[in-house]
C-alpha cells in the first residue's frame, strides 16, 4: 500500500477531528474514509474499523502535548471524535506526513544521547523540535549506540562544538600520549568522531598546518582574543576520502593495500568495510583491496583482525605490520636478539 493512500487516510481524519459541526463515531469515520478511497482508487482500497482505529492512534502520536483526541459520549453508547482545540489541525504544522515521519524518527534515533553529561545542547535541540512541532519520540528506548559516558573528551564536546560553530580561536592546553603538555593557538573548523573518540581539527599558526587534537587529551582550553582565519583550503567533506580513522599522513599518496583473510574472517570484512573503495581481489575469493593512504588506524584495524589476516602488498607494508607482529611476540616468548631481522621470526622454541 503506498504513503500517498497511508496519508490520504489521515487528512480524512483529521478534517473529521477539526469539524466542529457534525460529530463521528467510530462508524461515522470508517465510513468517510472508505468512501473517500473508493471514489479515488476502487472498493479494493476500502478499509475495517481495526485498521481504522491503528490510524486514530498514529494521529494520537502526532499531537503536541497541548492537544488531544477526545472521544465524548453521546447519543447513549456511541462517543465521537474531536480535537480539544477546535482551530487544530495537523497540517497547520506546515509539515507534509512523511516530514512529520521522518522528524519523529531521527527524534527516536537520538533519544539514547539525550541524557548524556555531553549532551545538555542536544537535549535542547530536541525539547524544542518536540514542543514546536508536537512531536514526541517512542518512551521506549530500542536503539543503542554504545556511547561510553566515562570517555574523558566528553566533557568538553558540548563547548568545542559551540567555539567551533561559532569560529572563535581557542587557547589550548594540549598534552598527547607520552609527551608534555603545551599550549597552542588553534582555530578550529572540523570535529569528527572515530571508535567512540572525538577530534578536534583546526588551523595551528606557528605550525602552519591542520592539526588533530584529541578531545580526551585537552587539559584545558579558553577563548583567544584574537582574530579567526577561516578555512579557505580545506573541504572536510573529502578531506578523510583517502584514510582509515582520522590521521591523514603529510606528503603521503593513497596506495592499493591488499589483505588476505582467513577462516570466516572474510565474511564479516565484506559486511563491514574496512574503507569505502574495498574490493575483492578478481580471481582471489580470499583476498580484499583497498585504496588508501596507511596510517596507524589501519594498522590498528589489521590487528584487530589477527591471527585471520595477511597483508600480502605492497612489500614495504608487510614487512611494517611484520615487524611490529614480530615485536609484539617478544613480550610473549623467549626469543634470541638476533631472531628478528626487521621482518622475520625465527623459532621460539629454539635454545642454545
Amino acid at each position: 500500500m503506498s504513503k500517498e493512500i497511508d496519508n490520504t487516510k489521515i487528512m480524512v481524519l483529521d478534517r473529521c477531528f477539526s469539524d466542529q459541526r457534525h460529530k463521528y463515531s467510530i462508524d461515522d469515520l470508517l465510513d468517510k474514509v472508505n468512501e473517500f478511497r473508493y471514489d479515488v482508487s476502487g472498493p479494493d482500497s476500502t478499509i475495517k474499523e481495526r485498521t481504522l482505529r491503528k490510524y486514530i492512534s498514529r494521529i494520537r502520536n502526532m499531537l503536541p502535548s497541548n492537544v488531544y483526541l477526545e472521544s465524548r459520549p453521546y447519543d447513549g453508547k456511541k462517543c465521537y471524535y474531536r480535537y480539544s482545540d477546535p482551530d487544530f489541525s495537523i497540517y497547520n504544522n506546515e509539515m507534509s506526513i512523511d516530514e512529520i515521519d521522518t522528524l519523529r524518527a531521527a527524534i527516536e534515533m537520538l533519544q539514547p544521547f539525550r541524557n548524556s553529561k555531553a549532551n545538555a545542547w542536544l537535549e535542547e535541540v530536541i525539547s524544542k523540535l518536540e514542543y514546536r512541532f508536537g512531536l514526541k519520540a517512542n518512551t521506549e528506548n530500542v536503539v543503542n549506540f554504545g556511547q561510553n559516558d566515562d570517555f574523558t573528551g566528553l566533557k568538553n564536546l558540548s563547548a568545542i562544538i559551540d567555539h567551533t560553530a561559532n569560529h572563535q580561536p581557542l587557547n589550548i592546553y594540549y598534552q598527547p600520549y607520552g609527551k608534555t603538555e603545551e599550549l597552542y593557538l588553534l582555530h578550529p573548523y572540523y570535529i569528527k568522531e572515530y571508535n567512540n573518540r572525538w577530534f578536534l581539527f583546526g588551523f595551528v599558526p606557528n605550525k602552519s598546518w591542520i592539526m588533530n587534537m584529541a578531545l580526551d587529551r585537552i587539559v584545558s582550553f579558553s577563548v583567544a582574543n584574537v582574530p579567526f582565519i577561516p578555512n579557505k583550503d580545506i573541504d572536510f567533506s573529502t578531506y578523510f576520502d583517502d584514510v582509515v580513522g582520522v590521521t591523514v599522513p603529510k606528503n603521503v599518496v593513497a596506495q592499493e593495500i591488499v589483505l588476505r583473510f582467513y577462516g570466516n574472517r572474510l565474511n564479516y570484512v565484506l559486511s563491514k568495510p574496512i574503507h569505502k573503495s574495498q574490493k575483492q581481489v578478481k580471481g582471489k575469493e580470499d583476498e580484499i583491496v583497498i585504496r588508501v593512504k596507511p596510517n596507524k588506524e589501519l594498522c590498528q584495524q589489521i590487528f584487530s583482525f589477527l591471527p585471520d589476516v595477511e597483508v600480502v602488498s605492497p612489500e614495504w607494508f608487510r614487512k611494517e605490520i611484520s615487524k611490529k607482529i614480530a615485536e609484539n611476540l617478544k613480550k610473549y616468548f623467549p626469543m634470541h636478539d638476533r631472531c628478528t631481522d626487521g621482518v622475520e621470526l625465527c623459532n621460539v622454541n629454539n635454545k642454545e
